[in-house]
């Protein structure tokens, strides 16, 4: 894609932006269930792109972790259609009045939810993500530009054609949703103020913090996953060990799989064994510090570096530290942590309550995976990521995250002046 054609969509996807702000929930429900039966329908040439991905990933020597996140097979096919009709039967997001105040007699402002306009979202080699996002921005009725990874560029391109066909048979606005194929091309979306109201950029913290140097246009930021299970001194043995292996094993390429196990010295040999034997029987390596490495047997496991502290393997690999207090783990969560999810194994409830005040993550649980940290188990239908940053959307960024509002104001002629004279007075009653 071109430079002047990268402009030419985002100025479509503006115009575009504005007919979907308008448009009724029941056109873009319409909209969705027609994508997802579209999808179905052309099944076997989308798996056909991907296998054509996958080939070429492996030729590449890709990691595991990004071929299975670039893997899009039936049970993903289904999975994403089921996402997109749970999306149609939604509430619609658009529209609800947050706030109704009289501001004085006969004069009454509103707060209601719109779309935020059209988003730039680039994300990891994930074609399920694709449609993820496109699903949601169009329920929300933002128009999007979408940039995958190379990695997926067949699939994606194969998914997108299915989407905008059957959107563009549903009655969208053309452009409503944008595929941008190279570097060159985000380079030049990210200079594209006057049309592009925000960038979710998915990826490496520097990933993240190159876009936010590069662009004027806000960017929320979905970075690294760096998830911390703490094993409390008051702590459930067989409890841990089954979080620990679905926080680690369930799924090791996502973003909240647990990649560190902090244990209180209390636990070393009480809970840590057990929980470390259910890890290795699951396959997974770990790398110990030297207490823990101890505790656990120097054979059965590897000795943690420097590396490892506060790593991201995104692979059956996890990191076991030992702490000697609350305090210390939190210290080490807050510092070493990305701010995603972190839990606490307890059955100490002022524990976990000061775990959950102290802990500075955009999800903080006791005594679940921290595989739940996802947009659809939220159930805000799927999401565009995971935000780890505290401005307008935090964790799992699905519908509400996509919205804004604006403030109406309803009146009868009044005029400032009135009130700076003393002729009227401002009631501020509210009314919702």
């Amino acid at each position: 894609m071109s430079e002047m054609n990268v402009e030419a969509v985002a100025r479509q996807a503006r115009e575009a932006s504005f007919a979907l702000a308008a448009s009724s929930a029941q056109g873009r429900n319409a909209a969705l269930l027609a994508v997802a039966d579209e999808l179905e329908r052309r099944s076997a040439a989308i798996f056909e792109a991907n296998r054509q991905d996958m080939e070429a990933a492996e030729a590449d020597g890709l990691s595991a972790p990004i071929l299975r996140r670039l893997r899009f097979d039936a049970h993903k096919l289904s999975d994403v259609c089921c996402g997109l009709r749970e999306l149609a039967a939604m509430e619609d997001p658009i529209g609800h009045e947050q706030l109704r105040r009289e501001l004085a007699d006969g004069l009454v402002l509103s707060r209601v939810s719109c779309p935020i306009g059209v988003i730039g979202v680039i994300f990891e080699a994930r074609p399920d993500a694709l449609v993820q996002i496109a699903g949601l921005c169009l329920k929300s009725g933002n128009a999007v530009l979408l940039k995958g990874g190379r990695e997926a560029m067949r699939s994606n391109a194969a998914l997108f054609a299915a989407i905008t066909d059957a959107g563009r048979a549903a009655g969208l606005p053309e452009g409503w949703a944008g595929l941008l194929a190279t570097r060159e091309d985000v380079s030049r979306m990210l200079g594209l103020d006057r049309e592009i109201d925000l960038i979710i950029p998915r990826g490496s913290n520097a990933f993240v913090r190159s876009i936010m140097e590069k662009s004027r246009i806000p960017v929320l930021g979905h970075s690294d996953g760096v998830c911390h299970l703490y094993m409390d001194a008051d702590c459930d043995a067989a409890l841990a060990a089954r979080v620990a292996v679905d926080a680690k094993t369930q799924y090791p390429a996502a973003c909240n799989a647990a990649e560190t196990l902090l244990v209180h010295s209390a636990q070393l040999h009480t809970g840590l064994p057990v929980v470390a034997e259910a890890l290795l029987l699951a396959g997974v390596r770990l790398r110990a510090d030297e207490r823990a490495r101890a505790a656990i047997g120097e054979a059965r496991c590897e000795a943690a570096g420097e590396a490892d502290v506060g790593a991201e393997y995104l692979d059956l690999v996890m990191c076991v530290r030992v702490v000697d207090s609350l305090e210390e783990a939190i210290a080490a969560i807050n510092r070493h942590g990305s701010h995603h999810t972190d839990a606490i194994l307890t059955r100490n409830d002022a524990a976990a309550e000061k775990f959950f005040a102290l802990v500075d993550s955009a999800g903080v649980y006791q005594n679940c995976s921290t595989r739940f940290a996802d947009g659809y188990r939220y159930g805000f239908g799927a999401e565009v990521g995971i935000s780890t940053g505290k401005l307008h959307a935090r964790g799992p960024m699905g519908l509400e995250g996509l919205c804004s509002y604006k403030y109406i104001l309803r009146g009868h002629g009044d005029v400032v002046a009135d009130f700076a004279d003393g002729r009227r007075s401002f009631t501020h009653r509210e009314l919702l």
